[in-house]
């Protein structure tokens, strides 16, 4: 029987999300037939409040640190914690939730959840085993433990000392580690080599507060002779261009990044990490055995994180730029012998392996019956999307069926809102076939594009392949967890001062990074070299969020259309009908930025479910539809518009209407 797993979260600071992730991830990689969601109720149950509440907490962290530390304190109070399963609305979606999903185990990586559930069932026996994932170390809050759960999992021994002194039995208390990316568990971690003699040595800093002081703090380290910075700015566009200014003279051994997802990488290949103590952070490091110099700790949960460091010698501890300096150098003294012994430590304490290992426990938990448990239903990997038109069949052999696809899909690695992985979820869970993320890679010999590299708009040059590689690690998970085909691809922009010198080109299923200050032709030569598609991106009059449209395209048709392989006849809402009077190839895009963007203009295509078949009908146009893809959760008396026939056999748009059941979300 395939196992429910469901797993809790809350977006009040990043270890509880990625916790949940990792599990999830690794539940998947042991157990391919088991269906694991992935929930954080709290923004189900409170919409835009969350939203306020969210940026009020980090705001807090960040420049409040003190008054933080007293609100976490205030939650040890009894009276307090009677309160946490009062969350009315909360507790209404999360009955609802069990009640449509009916999970074998439900699993808990915020305190929150456990009272909740206290509140539902009080004295009567759950209907499945409750699994709770602290993912604090040392200073953990009592409300993580005072609601009942048949385990507690726990980073180490010290949280698990904590536990059994508030009670806890120790038969519960599971000392498995933090769930870390499953990546670390399968990388070779011994072979990192030794900063001996003349070798550089690799520091990651981090940087996530302390924003005003961080160029002094730079310009000590480089101080220092052999080392070389990894510097990481988020989205702080203006930050990172400072930084690049600061640093340009010692660039050969600077190198300053935006936004990331490779943290787990960047750790796993560098000898020394600066950050605060935050919760992922600390643990990834121990993860990667790469000994951690934190130079901030917030007063509450970051403070058991920081004596964890202290407490087992995998690193050291200094708040202000001078201490942090001295600790870098003191590491690296004496042939490494204090970075040596830190290592030496973090081996003895690393258990990289720690999603896969609370993976195991959950699956075996729901395996077990429990009293009471109902007949169960499974979990439909997505509401049925369509009731599809009787189409001809090429005998009993054939494969062909109607795929769901969007190729034009932007991530947080340019100016979209989700990562690379929540696409993946979040397109999958809506029952897509094939998608094709295609974040923006500006000219850099353009000013504009220059402008908007800078402003974390586009793409960066010296992201290119991680972004490829990112894409590839999740297009397995795609496919394994939804059978849905993900592409690679890249929107080249080629922006010049008004609309007319202006071009966007989607490569779509692209194999390796494409230089993008190579003029237009020698592009798409590139793109057609490697297999992919060359399409021209809202070439017509539009909304636009860039300010501006494209038209490039479009005023030159006579020297482009037959070099691209399709146009973009609708993008997001607009519908560019002189695309189909034009009679030229066409797919629909969202043009896909944030998740309210998936309610739009879609393309449909009638064949076997293979990438080449996908490209081979976009080339040839045909068996291609448009389909305007809606929330019918929200507007149930709305019917999806969808127009069978290529337009190059009939216009003017639509060609063929035919009415559908609605699209679901």
């Amino acid at each position: 029987m395939q196992k429910k797993i469901l797993i809790l979260t809350a977006g009040f600071g990043d270890g509880h999300n990625a916790a949940a992730r990792n599990l999830r991830d690794a539940i998947e990689l042991l157990d391919e037939d088991a269906r694991t969601e992935v929930l954080d109720l709290f923004a189900d149950s409170y919409g835009a409040f969350n939203a306020f509440a969210r940026k009020a907490y980090l705001g807090c962290v960040q420049h409040a640190p003190r008054l933080w530390g007293g609100i976490y304190s205030l939650l040890e109070n009894p009276l307090v914690e009677k309160q946490l399963g009062g969350f009315t609305r909360l507790q209404a979606t999360l009955e609802k939730v069990l009640a449509e999903t009916q999970p074998d185990c439900v699993v808990s990586t915020y305190p929150v959840y456990g009272h909740v559930l206290k509140k539902i069932y009080g004295d009567h026996e759950r209907p499945f085993r409750f699994v709770t994932v602290v993912t604090d170390s040392i200073s953990v809050n009592s409300a993580w433990f005072r609601a009942p759960s048949d385990y507690y999992c726990v980073a180490n021994d010290e949280t698990a000392e904590v536990l059994k002194k508030g009670g806890v039995p120790a038969r519960q208390i599971k000392t498995l580690g933090f769930p870390v990316s499953p990546l670390f568990a399968h990388s070779n971690l011994a072979e990192r080599s030794l900063p001996v003699g003349d070798e550089p040595r690799r520091v990651l800093y981090i940087i996530n507060t302390g924003k005003k002081k961080v160029g002094k703090a730079i310009d000590r380290l480089l101080e220092l002779d052999d080392v070389h910075l990894t510097i990481t700015a988020g989205r702080d566009a203006e930050l990172r261009a400072k930084l690049i200014e600061r640093t340009r003279d010692q660039a050969d051994r600077v190198k300053v990044l935006g936004w990331t997802n490779q943290i787990p990488e960047l750790l796993m290949t560098h000898h020394l990490v600066i950050s605060k103590a935050g919760g992922a952070t600390v643990q990834e490091a121990i993860a990667a055995r790469c000994p951690m110099i934190v130079n901030q700790v917030i007063p509450g949960q970051e403070e058991g994180n920081a004596e964890l460091i202290w407490r087992n010698g995998l690193g050291a501890i200094g708040q202000k730029n001078r201490e942090v300096a001295e600790l870098v150098e003191n590491a690296f003294a004496d042939r490494a012998s204090q970075w040596r012994e830190w290592r030496k430590n973090l081996a003895r304490v690393s258990r990289p392996d720690a999603a896969e290992r609370i993976a195991e426990l959950v699956l075996d938990e729901a395996e077990l019956d429990v009293s009471g448990r109902k007949a169960v239903k499974l979990f439909d990997p997505a509401p049925e999307r369509i009731m599809r038109p009787a189409l001809p069949a090429n005998g009993a052999g054939d494969q062909r069926q109607m795929l769901l696809c969007d190729f034009h899909i932007h991530s947080n690695y340019s100016d979209g809102k989700l990562s690379v992985p929540e696409i993946i979820d979040f397109y999958g869970e809506h029952g897509f076939d094939c998608i094709c993320i295609t974040d923006h890679l500006a000219d850099p010999k353009r000013l504009i594009g220059k402008l908007s590299e800078l402003a974390n708009l586009t793409l960066g040059q010296e992201q290119v392949e991680e972004y490829f590689a990112v894409i590839e690690r999740e297009r397995q998970r795609a496919w394994r967890r939804y059978k849905m085909l993900v592409m690679t691809g890249i929107e080249f922009n080629k922006d010049g001062y008004t609309r007319k010198t202006s071009a966007h080109l989607l490569g779509i299923d692209l194999k390796s990074p494409i230089d993008a200050s190579r003029d237009i032709p020698e592009l798409i030569a590139e793109i057609h070299s490697q297999g992919g598609l060359a399409v021209a991106s809202h070439p017509h009059i539009m909304k636009s969020e860039w300010g501006k449209n494209t038209l490039y395209f479009w005023e030159n048709q006579e020297k482009y259309a037959p070099l691209l392989d399709a146009w973009e006849i609708a993008n997001r809402n607009n519908i560019f009908n002189d695309v189909g009077l034009k009679r030229l190839p066409f797919i629909a895009n969202s043009d896909f930025h944030k998740p309210k963007h998936i309610y739009s203009w879609k393309t449909l295509i009638y064949c076997e479910k293979d990438p080449e078949a996908i490209k081979d009908c976009v080339r040839r146009n045909e068996h291609i539809a448009l389909t305007l893809y809606r929330d019918f959760t929200k507007s149930p008396q709305l019917q999806a518009r969808h127009h069978f026939g290529s337009l190059t056999e009939a216009a003017p748009l639509p060609v063929d209407h035919l009415s559908l059941q609605a699209f679901t979300s």
